[in-house]
């Protein structure tokens, strides 16, 4: 007999005959394969009911028995056969987490009830010490690390470890840790602060916390400070490299090679961070204590189109404020040539108590003298269209900030190169040495119109519409989820200035012409204003620089106001440099630079006017 296969070709009779064997075959493995599993299973259910049954009846002896005998099972294969003991040693888990669960509720009823073990809890601990003894010997461990921690009372352990040392042969164990409770109690401090530097992230401090115990102590103390030593070691390799790899991309060399220094004594053999360290300190020089005043060079926006701030009609009295692009260049390059090193305004404000200030000492390269570059009122309002000045910022994919502006003819551009911040990032970048630790500059910021170019409040879009009908402009109008969508676009810009070097200071909400002039209500209202709009999305502030120079004297109750929110560094306008301490603040004037300034003082100290003047402005001069 011939049979066809589903193409319609004959199969053989033998063929067939074949194939069904070979599933009758399969079919009997199968079956078979089942039969032992389930075999298998129903024996291991029974072993465990049994011995279940015996502690429950307190026939110890019976279940120490069962656990033996599978224990033997395992230790009687051979090491081929060891590989598949994979059900004996399940059965093995199973009875010592049964035991473990009754060692636990009577150690926690000894601690938490003052609990006397029972006769039946000692022939228990005492019959099954193959498994509870390394229970009870951990238990008797995780206590002194709690009392070394400060989470358990001395009397509480001490009264544990009277309960359970005269069971079987716990005192081996109890006895020696007992002998140290009084020793563990004074290292309870030190190992208290290197946990809460662990707990903070602070990992070199917590491992130098850790190795002075470790020297000061032996026995249990020096066990546990060596074995926390490796756990932090093993957290805080890869988190404190990646900090470090970021610092020197960002030019921070200066605390680059400190942590460095530190994680190379800590991993003396790795060559990751050896070859770190040798780039940081390929960029740091001795540096030294410098005493004196700190110059504040302030500017505005940058003219980046000259032909429309000097040509247009509508371009006024407002180009008094500003320089250009080319002249802030030459500035940099001028303050560069003349040992000038950017630094940061917070360096001499100690600000770690909030009823006080410590007057901070500043380090410096030798040979270097310090500069602070702010950037005052960038606001970008309707104000300055047709100023040839930008109106917004952007960020690009590398974390970069661009600057745009639109020209006379409407072509919008974008780039690096048409404001102060893009200018002085790639300057630092070509020249490091130019900044101490990869400080940028400050920008002070108000809360009028916008924040970046973007409007990030309702109050802000309507001082754009009145800003907008003054003007005779088009009609300005922004939805709910637009003026949302610019706050998570502030916020990335703000995130990528501070990672970049920048930092911020409030400019008041209103830009007030006078802060001096208003009251103390209307101080309050500004301030609360900039926290819940602007603050909120630049991150922490401390600095504030009053428009036009016209500050509160640091006594007044407005300016202790302005301290309780956190405002403690103020930026006043002067001629030359001026810094000052007062009572739980510090006083800085900023120097501005302007076309005006340029034209009537002398910066002599810090550049030369003659090579930093853009020519434009002698065709605007004809």
């Amino acid at each position: 007999m011939n049979l066809r296969d589903g193409s319609g070709h004959a199969v053989s009779d033998k063929g067939y005959y074949i194939a069904a064997a070979v599933c009758a075959f399969v079919m009997i493995a199968v079956g078979i394969c089942f039969y032992v599993i389930t075999t298998r299973q129903e024996e291991r259910e029974s072993t465990i009911d049994e011995f279940k049954a015996c502690m429950a009846s307190g026939d110890y002896s019976r279940a120490i028995e069962i656990y033996r005998s599978v224990q033997d099972d395992v230790i009687s294969k051979s090491p081929e056969e060891a590989a598949n003991a994979e059900y004996e040693l399940n059965m093995l888990e199973q009875m010592e987490t049964i035991v473990g669960e009754r060692v636990e509720k009577i150690c926690s009823s000894i601690r938490y009830e003052r609990y006397v073990p029972s006769s039946s809890d000692v022939e228990f601990l005492e019959q099954m010490q193959e498994i509870t003894s390394s229970l009870v010997s951990a238990k008797f461990n995780e206590l002194c690390e709690e009392f070394l921690l400060g989470t358990i009372e001395k009397p509480d352990i001490i009264f544990v470890f009277d309960q359970l040392s005269p069971i079987s042969n716990y005192s081996a164990t109890a006895g020696p840790l007992l002998r140290e409770i009084d020793y563990i109690e004074t290292a309870k401090g030190d190992v208290r602060n290197a946990e809460e530097a662990f707990a903070g992230k602070d990992y070199i401090s917590a491992v130098k916390s850790y190795r002075k115990v470790l020297n000061s102590y032996e026995g249990f103390v020096h066990s546990y400070s060596d074995k926390r030593i490796s756990e932090i070691k093993e957290v805080m390799y890869e988190p404190l490299i990646g900090e470090c790899e970021h610092m020197l991309e960002k030019y921070k060399y200066y605390s680059a090679e400190k942590v460095l220094s530190d994680m190379a004594e800590i991993f003396p053999e790795d060559d990751i961070i050896n070859n770190a360290l040798l780039e940081a300190t390929s960029n740091t020089v001795e540096t030294t204590e410098y005493k004196g005043k700190i110059p504040v060079l302030c500017v505005r926006n940058l003219i980046c189109d000259t032909d429309t701030a000097f040509k247009r009609p509508q371009s006024g009295s407002d180009n008094d404020y500003y320089i250009t692009v080319n002249e802030f260049s030459a500035i940099l390059e001028e303050l560069y040539a003349n040992d000038y090193i950017l630094v940061d305004p917070l360096t001499y404000a100690g600000m770690e108590n909030e009823t006080y200030m410590v007057e901070r000492p500043l380090t410096i390269p030798v040979g270097k003298k310090p500069v602070i570059i702010m950037i005052d009122n960038l606001t970008y309002g309707l104000a300055t269209v047709g100023d040839g000045v930008c109106n917004k910022l952007t960020l690009n994919d590398k974390g970069e900030i661009l600057s745009e502006y639109t020209t006379a003819d409407g072509e919008v551009r974008s780039g690096r190169e048409y404001e102060a911040i893009g200018i002085l990032d790639a300057f630092v970048s070509r020249h490091p040495d130019f900044s101490f630790d990869g400080v940028k500059g400050t920008i002070a910021v108000s809360g009028f119109e916008s924040v970046f170019g973007y409007v990030v409040s309702r109050n802000q879009a309507d001082y754009r519409q009145k800003a907008s009908e003054s003007m005779g402009l088009d009609p300005v109008s922004y939805t709910d989820d637009e003026i949302s969508s610019n706050c998570k676009t502030v916020s990335n810009i703000a995130a990528a200035l501070k990672d970049n070097g920048w930092q911020f200071a409030s400019n008041t909400y209103a830009f007030f012409n006078s802060a001096k002039n208003e009251k103390i209500d209307s101080i309050k209202k500004d301030t609360k204003l900039w926290l819940d709009e602007i603050g909120v999305l630049l991150g922490e502030v401390h600095m504030i620089s009053y428009p036009n120079g016209n500050y509160i004297p640091g006594s007044d109750e407005r300016a202790e106001y302005l301290k309780s929110k956190g405002f403690r560094v103020y930026f006043g306008t002067g001629t030359e440099p001026y810094t000052t301490y007062g009572y739980n603040y510090l006083y800085y004037d900023r120097i501005m630079v302007s076309s005006w300034t340029l034209s009537k003082y002398n910066f002599k100290a810090f550049f030369d006017k003659s090579k930093i003047m853009d020519p434009a402005r002698k065709q605007d001069a004809q």
